[in-house]
């Protein structure tokens, strides 16, 4: 016999004071089990990028028979503008047989739930991704995309090569209310049927200002290294009384200009949110990306500050996801960031969402960092590397050294460059210890903690032997430990 209260809606395994912090829920999208088409306009959109290929393919390899054409110039405007249309009509036709191949599914009937995403026009592809693997959550509103209203949702799942799902393109209130359900289910809550899937509020934590964003674009890596090149070719075509070397360096200067405007353009509007279903990101100029990471993804954590960044304090926070690693380098620039630049205090919020017991006996986790970005020796509690390490690193081995807490391990190094690396203890993946012959002779070994893919790579070199053997055995059981205790991979549930 029911009871009276089982007509009414439930969240079944939402605990009391996360869902009274819940509200503007949004429409269910896992009541409707059945296939869904993407937006009708998706193949305009994907049309161009034909275009855009093709173009740059002809006129590349073409381009000085093109110019060589013994044509009125009426003439050769007829043809070029008539060989773009014809290309528009082709993208536009291969475009819209893929946009009718293409649709989606949610489905919920497993109880786990998962994806199911089925396109290609001659062979035929079927994707299925677990929401009990996802790891993120992004909207991405590009340029064009955006005058229509549409965005895409793309979902970054625990994998291999090609593991992210991609549905392109959807209106930005579907976009938004699948995202919503898709976290919901991933984090294990129930909604009974008919019912809506509540959006979770958002508390902002930082923003990056335009200015300190522009300031720290101009003493990054990236510009230094292109004012230098531009003034090499500038050299090379003084002697040389010709702009050969300029046409010569041409790829090597569009790399470096592309690298410069994607670190401002990435990091325009970039804001850091706390939110029940994770970590949230919203950033960007031209494209404009939502990211939200649900707690416990953090795989590892990477906290940098190049020399020219020392006098403001500032520090760059970039991260591993399980999935992002598979991307192409700009994408992954644009995923992978946690903090453009950002203070002290800034990354100690940020670290305090992402790791919050990150904190060791009576230091707090603010305590633990800053010894951590600005310590040498055993400052802050670090064990440090023998002074035999010197011949080997003489520039930084002072700064070398680890840190174990309850739940994290951390290594620092670097003294023009400096670095701090972080790995939740529950998300080392494998560890392994090297011992070179400079090494061996000098009696010391390196060990590295093997985490998801992706630009953080931990590892402490220059380890008396004996303290690294017995560093690797006890952080295997505390690896070992923390998985065991993490609990279930639905948040919400826990």
């Amino acid at each position: 016999m029911s009871s009276p209260e089982a007509d009414e809606p439930v969240l079944e395994t939402l605990p009391d004071r996360v869902a009274d912090r819940l509200d503007a829920p949004t429409r269910a999208v896992l009541a409707d089990p059945g296939w869904k088409r993407l937006h009708p306009v998706t193949p305009v959109l994907r049309a161009w990028k034909v275009v855009a290929a093709v173009l740059v393919v002809v006129v590349g390899q073409n381009a000085d028979d093109i110019l060589r054409l013994d044509l009125p110039g009426w003439a050769l405007t007829l043809a070029v503008l008539g060989g773009v249309l014809a290309l528009a009509l082709v993208g536009a036709g291969f475009s819209a047989l893929s946009w009718r191949r293409t649709r989606y599914r949610i489905d919920t009937s497993e109880g786990v739930g998962a994806v199911h995403v089925e396109r290609g026009i001659l062979w035929r592809q079927q994707r299925r991704a677990q929401l009990d693997r996802l790891q993120a959550v992004d909207v991405v509103r590009p340029l064009l995309g955006r005058l229509f209203g549409l965005a895409e949702l793309q979902l970054e799942v625990a994998g291999g090569s090609g593991s992210k799902v991609s549905l392109a393109y959807l209106k930005e209130e579907e976009a938004q209310r699948v995202r919503n359900a898709l976290l919901a289910a991933a984090a294990g809550l129930v909604v009974a049927e008919g019912e809506e899937a509540p959006e979770a509020p958002q508390r902002e934590v930082v923003e990056v200002p335009p200015t300190r964003l522009v300031t720290s674009t101009l003493k990054s890596g990236p510009t230094i290294g292109m004012v230098l090149v531009l003034v090499g070719i500038g050299i090379g075509c003084w002697f040389a009384r010709s702009l050969t070397p300029l046409f010569g360096s041409a790829a090597v200067v569009l790399g470096l200009v592309s690298a410069v405007w994607q670190r401002f353009s990435t990091g325009f509007g970039f804001t850091v949110a706390d939110s029940p279903d994770g970590l949230r990101l919203s950033h960007g100029l031209l494209e404009q990306r939502s990211q939200t990471v649900p707690p416990g993804r953090v795989q590892a954590l990477r906290l940098t500050q190049p020399l020219l960044w020392r006098r403001s304090g500032w520090w760059r926070v970039e991260v591993n996801v399980a999935g992002y690693s598979s991307e192409s380098a700009s994408s992954s620039e644009r995923s992978t960031t946690l903090l453009p630049v950002g203070t002290v205090e800034e990354v100690g919020l940020v670290l305090g969402i992402v790791l919050p017991d990150l904190a060791t006996g009576d230091r707090s986790p603010l305590d633990v960092v800053r010894a951590g970005l600005t310590g040498a020796g055993t400052d802050g509690g670090f064990t440090a590397v023998p002074r035999q390490a010197r011949w080997l690193d003489w520039i930084s081995w002072r700064r070398r050294g680890y840190l174990v807490t309850d739940h994290a391990f951390l290594s620092r190094g670097g003294r023009v460059v400096r670095g701090l690396d972080v790995v939740p203890h529950a998300r080392t993946q494998s560890l392994g210890l090297t011992q070179g012959p400079l090494q061996r002779r000098l009696g010391l070994a390196s060990v590295r903690l093997h985490s998801t893919p992706g630009k953080v790579t931990p590892r402490v070199d220059h380890l008396a032997a004996d303290v690294a053997a017995r560093l690797l055995r006890e952080q295997t059981r505390r690896a070992r430990a923390a998985r065991a205790g993490s609990g279930p991979e639905r948040w919400m549930t826990r």
